[in-house]
């Protein structure tokens, strides 16, 4: 794993936003996330796209509207507590 960037997939199932990978990964092959960096807003469509540190992300999961900002990549997917680290919601 790099620090530049990691596996969108992964970094959702890290952050605890999916129960499993293999959704966290369905749910971005159907363009279901849009990503902002460095101003520009593109749509993920393929879950091994990279996200990075300051990248922001807004996804409806759950009949919820979640926007965050990735703020770290993390190492692991550990307990709800370290998943929270991982981002910071916006407004």
């Amino acid at each position: 794993m790099s620090e530049t960037g990691c596996r969108a997939d992964v970094w959702l199932w890290r952050a605890r936003f999916f129960k499993t990978r293999s959704l966290a990964a369905k749910f971005l092959d159907e363009g279901k996330v849009r990503l902002t960096r460095a101003g520009a807003e593109t749509r993920i469509d393929k879950c091994a796209r990279p996200v990075k540190i300051g990248d922001q992300l807004v996804f409806a999961v759950g009949g919820r509207l979640i926007a965050v900002s990735v703020e770290g990549l993390g190492e692991r997917r550990g307990p709800p507590a370290e998943a929270r680290g991982l981002y910071s919601t916006l407004d």
